[in-house]
């Protein structure tokens, strides 16, 4: 039997950390240094790859992605090491995709061209905004103009250009946003990521999100609006949505991405990366020290970044592979779930009872009938589902738990070989919400 990682490929992803300045919404593992001696980083990266590739090195590598922080800010002589370096240990795919992200400001674009050379053939751009007052809101050191005049030089040295862009943004209008992604569509970009604003946590904008200092983010309704308005302008240029949150031209989707939605191998190298790796038929969990300072010198003195490795059950890849599957609108392949979860499908149709047993969320004394009309092609209403659910005071987490593990039940009823979150439709929130039964199951 093929290994399970085979269905989603394998794939490198390398962290740098750095960024010029902090954006008030970033989550990621960034931080900003005045000094940084890049032969030095470069020395400790290219010791992580020779680790890394004792266990690997027979494999086919369908991607690297230079990620951050602010990878644009690596010289490209850098760049060239790490890849001539990967070359070394790896074979490579025909389509072998290599990708950075860049600052759309001037100073990082004038070096797309020595990217280029380095080895680089496709890069996603950071531009999140086409407006300037909302850019300045997002903390973003580029303007409009600059974000325009490098997305065109990336376009002229690169095939493959993405870029991302934040809507339901504080009080942005449903017309102004229309307006804004209507101009990003005619600049010709093969791939794009639409994301929502989310406020995390831990962030500047979660600090004045609990001080009740942001104001003007948009409600459910119209955060649902703004979904369909994006998928609906993507669609008619052509931008087809493959993921929740990504539109390609076909044959321009995201290698690397791919590899993660679709629960396949791949090495996380740097401070804060993490990383899924199968050996002699085991799949383990892998993560490296979160500070730059204290990764680099773990890899000096210890040769290693890696802080934590845990083995993954099967029950876990499952439920970790339905997690990133359900976000495409490709699926989730019921026979590869079955073989890794363990479960066989029963041909019987479902009843209240078993859905309540099934979805393993007894504890919320919530059970529904979802036996008729799951399939459809309307991914908001699963969101609307979550979100009232987290509202209702359930624990949107562990309802995702449940059903990655006893997903067979709803695969089963309409005879589907895949499943994802386009699958769901506007009756099966008529299921949950409104035609449940909230009596307690003794």
């Amino acid at each position: 039997m093929i290994e399970d990682w085979k269905n989603g490929g394998f794939g490198i992803y390398i962290h740098w950390p750095f960024c010029a300045a902090k954006c008030p919404y970033c989550d990621f593992n960034s931080h900003v240094r005045n000094n940084i001696d890049q032969k030095q980083w470069l020395k400790a990266y290219l010791s992580e790859i020779r680790r890394v590739s004792k266990n690997t090195s027979s494999r086919f590598l369908n991607s690297v992605f230079f990620g951050g922080g602010t990878p644009s800010l690596i010289e490209p002589f850098v760049i060239s090491e790490i890849l001539n370096e990967i070359q070394k240990h790896w074979k490579t795919k025909d389509n072998f995709e290599v990708t950075l992200e860049a600052n759309p400001g001037s100073v990082d674009a004038k070096n797309f061209k020595s990217y280029r050379a380095a080895g680089i053939n496709r890069t996603s751009m950071g531009i999140q905004s086409l407006n300037e007052k909302d850019l300045k809101a997002l903390g973003r050191t580029h303007t409009v103009q600059e974000a325009l005049s490098a997305f065109k030089i990336a376009q002229e040295n690169f095939t493959a250009v993405s870029f991302d862009l934040i809507y339901a943004r504080q009080n942005q209008k449903l017309k102004h946003w229309v307006k804004e992604l209507t101009q990003a569509l005619g600049l010709g970009a093969n791939h794009m990521s639409l994301y929502q604003l989310t406020i995390e946590q831990g962030t500047a904008f979660g600090d004045r999100y609990n001080r009740g200092l942001l104001k003007g983010l948009p409600n459910e309704d119209i955060a649902s609006e703004l979904y369909d308005i994006t998928s609906n302008l993507c669609d008619d240029r052509g931008l087809k949505a493959y993921e929740v949150s990504n539109y390609a031209q076909e044959g321009f989707e995201s290698v690397h991405n791919l590899i993660y939605w679709r629960y396949g191998d791949y090495i996380g190298i740097g401070p804060g990366a993490h990383g899924r790796l199968t050996i002699d038929g085991r799949k383990y969990a892998t993560e490296t020290h979160l500070s730059p300072e204290d990764w680099l010198t773990k890899v000096e003195s210890q040769d290693s970044g890696e802080s934590c490795v845990t083995e993954l059950s099967k029950k876990q890849q499952a439920d970790e592979m339905v997690m990133m599957g359900l976000r495409l609108n490709e699926g989730i392949n019921c026979k590869r779930f079955q073989n890794l979860s363990g479960f066989s499908f029963s041909e019987k149709k479902l009843t209240y009872q078993d859905v309540a047993n099934h979805l393993n969320i007894l504890d919320y004394q919530y059970y529904f009938n979802v036996t008729e009309h799951l399939i459809s092609n309307d991914i908001s209403s699963l969101f609307i589902i979550f979100n009232e659910i987290i509202d209702n005071g359930f624990d949107g987490q562990h309802f995702i738990n449940g059903l990655s593990e006893h997903l067979r039940t709803l695969l089963l009823c309409q005879n589907k070989q895949t499943v994802s979150l386009f699958s769901v439709n506007e009756s099966l929130k008529e299921k949950y919400l409104q035609q449940a039964d909230l009596t307690n199951i003794s």
